[in-house]
C-alpha cells in the first residue's frame, strides 16, 4: 500500500499541537461527514491512529505528536496512487498552517 509520509517541525509543544490537530479532525469529520464513514481514530499519549473510507477508498494512518516536530503516516490504496503527489502537497500544506 503506498504511503505518504510528512514531518512538521512546530514550536507550539505537544499539546498544543495536538490540541490543535484534534480539533482539526473535529471541523472536518462535521464538514465533510457525509463524504466519510467508517471513521474511527484512537490516541494513547501522543500517538494516534487512524482509518476512514472516502469516495470508496480505505485510508488509515498515524500520527505522532511530539515537542517540536508532528509526524504522520498515511496509507492510501494503490488506486489513490495517481492522486499521491497532490495529496502529499496539500496535507503538507494545511499541516504547516495549522502548526504555524
Amino acid at each position: 500500500m503506498p504511503a505518504i509520509k510528512i514531518s512538521i517541525p512546530h514550536k507550539l509543544g505537544t499539546e498544543e499541537a495536538k490540541h490543535r490537530i484534534l480539533r482539526l479532525i473535529t471541523e472536518t469529520k462535521d464538514k465533510f461527514g457525509n463524504q466519510v464513514s467508517d471513521l474511527d481514530e484512537s490516541w494513547n499519549e501522543n500517538h494516534g491512529t487512524f482509518r476512514f473510507k472516502a469516495m470508496g477508498f480505505n485510508v488509515s494512518g498515524d500520527l505522532e505528536v511530539e515537542p517540536s516536530i508532528v509526524r504522520a503516516e498515511i496509507n492510501l490504496p494503490f488506486a489513490a496512487l495517481p492522486f499521491r503527489g497532490r495529496l502529499e502537497n496539500e496535507l503538507t500544506a494545511k499541516a504547516k498552517e495549522l502548526l504555524a
